[in-house]
């Protein structure tokens, strides 16, 4: 899936736009996304809530998963969080740890604008027998 179908589908994404994430970059079984920190970011200590930083992991899981044109369900996922962060732009790369199967094992990078790590994640999809849908 390019770049541009990955825009349009993943556009529907109700909770990944709510949260201001975009996609940068798609490959088969990649993805680039970014999210600018905003003051909605933040937890009651100022610093990145934990959800943000899942949500925009989580979205560029998804995204990774589906990037072969068929149906990835998240079947489990896990982060760690390393660094607090307050202000700036965070990037989500997620990258297949396999070739597509049935199961699809996936690897999450958040990082900072200066390259820093922030978070990693781990995920796994279940393909369902069914083709994405480009909602031009």
């Amino acid at each position: 899936m390019d770049t541009e179908t990955a825009r349009r589908v993943f556009a529907r994404d109700r909770y990944a736009q709510l949260s201001g994430i975009e996609i940068v970059e798609t490959s088969k079984g990649y993805c680039k996304a970014r999210m600018q920190i905003e003051d909605k970011h933040l937890n009651s200590v100022d610093v990145v809530h934990g959800g943000a930083l899942f949500t925009l992991a989580d979205l560029a899981f998804a995204v990774a998963s589906n990037s072969h044109g068929q149906v990835a369900l998240a079947i489990n996922a896990h982060i760690t969080y390393l660094q607090a962060v307050q202000t700036g732009v965070l990037y989500a790369v997620a990258t297949e740890v396999d070739k597509p199967r049935k199961l699809g094992a996936y690897e999450v990078t958040i990082s900072d604008e200066g390259g820093r790590i922030i978070a990693t994640f781990s995920g796994m999809v279940y393909r369902k027998n069914k083709p994405i849908k480009d909602r031009d």
